[in-house]
Order: C-alpha cells, then sequence, then structure tokens
C-alpha cells in the first residue's frame, strides 16, 4: 500500500475560530471539510510544501508554521499521514483558488461537519494547542 505524506495548516484568527476548506466537486471526499493544505512534492521540506499549497489553495504567505500533531490513517487504496501545523499569521486574504468554499469555525463546531476520517482526530489536538 502506498504511503501519501500530506501537510496541513490549521489558520487560527485572532477569535479563535480556525479555517477548514471543503474538498470540491470531482475530488476524493468532495462535500467534506479539511484543514487546507495538500501533498508534498518529492524532497520538499515539509514546512516549504505548506507555505506553497497555502499559496496555491488559498493565495496567502503563511507565517510562521508551528507542528502541532500527526495523524496516521488507512483509506482503502493508500495509507495517509498528515502533519497539522499551527499559523496566527498569514499576508493575504484566504480564498478557495480552486473552487472551494471557506469556512471559519471554533473546533468545538468541527465534531458537528462532516469531515475526512484522517482530519477527526487532528480536533481535539488543535483544541489543546488554542487551550479551548
Amino acid at each position: 500500500m502506498r504511503v501519501l505524506t500530506v501537510v496541513a495548516a490549521a489558520l487560527v484568527a485572532g477569535d479563535g475560530r480556525v479555517l477548514l476548506a471543503q474538498r470540491p466537486p470531482g475530488k476524493s471526499l468532495a462535500g467534506l471539510w479539511e484543514f487546507p493544505g495538500g501533498k508534498l512534492e518529492p524532497g520538499e521540506a515539509p514546512e516549504a510544501g505548506l507555505a506553497r499549497e497555502l499559496m496555491e489553495e488559498l493565495g496567502i504567505s503563511a507565517g510562521p508554521l508551528q507542528p502541532i500533531s500527526f495523524v496516521s490513517h488507512a483509506y482503502a487504496d493508500f495509507h495517509l499521514l498528515m502533519l497539522l501545523y499551527l499559523c496566527r499569521q498569514w499576508q493575504g486574504r484566504p480564498e478557495g483558488r480552486d473552487g472551494q468554499s471557506l469556512r471559519w469555525e471554533l473546533p468545538a463546531a468541527m465534531a458537528a461537519l462532516p469531515m475526512p476520517p484522517a482530519d477527526v482526530p487532528l480536533i481535539a489536538a488543535l483544541a489543546q494547542a488554542l487551550g479551548q
């Protein structure tokens, strides 16, 4: 089974809400809400890959990226290793450049949203990192 390494960001606004992106139609797990990010390129450092993905997907330049958790999840046809980073500063206004919808939510409200199975365990780690 192939292993896919992805990086994701918890972009945290001043009021403690976190940005989530909805997977667009036509992609696997379409309609589910996830932490923005994406696949690493071969040889790419996780922080560099996340900065690239955030620029490509949201049009923002991320400030300091702090690793807070990871998840290892077996899907039917691949194994996902996802690294989650906390980001409280960025330049630009996030917008869904791939046609994805965006929303800001407190971690406590995320459990009620349909999310990919790999993202769900990260909610508790995020809430702990934010003291919520």
